[in-house]
């Protein structure tokens, strides 16, 4: 039964990271931490999460923005919009893959509440800014009463619905690495509806030209969503393109190989061997929008 009201709860609004790492220390499993509320607020009406306590991370603003720290890459705060992520040039122009993920995510007004903390962190194996963030090599920077650490996203999910993130820690950043300027790379999302539905099959890919040789692509990445109990890399795959020219024969093979690697089953939403067909269509293709990203920015 969907129950429309709220359950009662206290609600804090701490201004700090320490002064929010603190409410969760006292509250422990009776708080929840709360950002744009997209996923949050419809589990508490269902009656799947009944916190106590909300800690409304909004009023903490280092965990907000898109900086660009030059030799150090771009760090985005957990509490960025995933429209404030679309209307970026820096996402649109340097980050090619997440850029076309919040594209294709939700609808408008969600995107304007949602947060690419809590998509993130909801740890879903279809959570779109998950496979582009892999791809380019992000990492995210935890805080908690031990002090902070900092993982590749890629080793961040533990299971569906489950992360490295533990009760008492709180996403403080999400790291993108220099270089990211001198990759060309894509994100494409299979879905039943054009918006406003989850994948069916999530491709990000990236690919790094040789210095010299700009034909030949010296590094790759591959990520893909929805199509196990985490987001994963295909490192079998990314290594057919590696030092080859990217041809529409040799994005073919690295489709075929990123298909095998996956381990997809079926659902409401798609079948195991449709799922595993589109992942060998869609690898293809972001292959060679990627290849072409890059070739026009090179050329």
């Amino acid at each position: 039964m969907f129950i429309k009201r709220l359950p009662r709860f206290e609600h804090h609004s701490p201004t700090s990271i320490s002064e929010a790492l603190n409410l969760l220390a006292v509250y422990g499993e009776k708080a929840e931490i709360y950002a744009g509320g997209t996923d949050l607020l419809v589990a508490m009406k269902k009656r799947e999460k009944v916190p106590e306590h909300l800690v409304n991370l909004k009023g903490i603003m280092e965990m907000k923005g898109i900086r660009c720290d030059g030799n150090d890459g771009i760090r985005i705060g957990p509490l960025t919009t995933l429209g404030e992520l679309e209307r970026s040039p820096l996402v649109r122009q340097g980050l090619g893959p997440l850029w076309d993920a919040v594209n294709v995510m939700a609808s408008p007004q969600i995107r304007t509440l949602g947060t690419i903390g809590g998509n993130l962190c909801s740890a879903m194996p279809s959570a779109d800014t998950a496979p582009p963030l892999i791809a380019l090599g992000a990492s995210v920077k935890l805080m908690g009463p031990r002090g902070e650490r900092t993982l590749l996203v890629e080793h961040f999910f533990k299971g569906p619905g489950k992360s490295d993130l533990k009760p008492d820690e709180i996403l403080f950043q999400i790291l993108i690495p220099e270089g990211f300027a001198n990759r060309g790379g894509a994100y494409l999302k299979l879905m039943r509806r054009s918006a406003m539905d989850l994948a069916q099959v999530g491709v990000a890919v990236c690919v790094s030209p040789d210095p010299a040789e700009k034909r030949i692509c010296r590094e790759a990445k591959i990520a893909l969503g929805a199509v196990a109990q985490t987001p994963i890399r295909t490192p079998k795959a990314e290594k057919i393109l590696v030092n080859k020219e990217i041809t529409q024969a040799v994005a073919r093979e690295t489709g075929r190989m990123a298909s095998q690697e996956a381990s997809p089953r079926s659902s409401i939403r798609a079948s195991k061997e449709y799922r595993e067909a589109m992942i060998e269509v869609l690898t293809e293709r972001a292959v060679m929008e990627a290849h072409r990203r890059i070739t026009n920015k090179i050329a």
